[in-house]
């Protein structure tokens, strides 16, 4: 079974790849290290913007107003017992 990049593992990527090269950036030069991370910290919003607004995880926005049924919220994600067995 082979494993396959999506749109949001290269967005996670380039996240990283951003902050890091800011890191290097104010390690490697004379430009002050904060300064380097919070330049190419404003890099990595774009991106989380880009993934949340521009590409979001939703196909349509009317996938927004469907309820969901309290039997279908993996019981992982849910802090409260429920189901019949609570």
């Amino acid at each position: 079974m082979g494993r396959t990049l999506h749109y949001y593992d290269l967005v996670l990527v380039a996240i990283a790849a951003s902050l890091g090269a800011g890191a290097v950036v104010g390690y490697a030069t004379t430009i002050p290290y904060p300064a380097a991370i919070a330049a190419l910290g404003i890099v990595a919003i774009g991106f989380i913007g880009h993934a949340l607004f521009v590409n979001g995880p939703v196909d349509d926005p009317a996938d927004l107003t469907e309820e969901v049924a309290l039997e279908e919220v993996p019981t992982a994600l849910s802090p409260i017992p429920s189901g019949p067995d609570a």
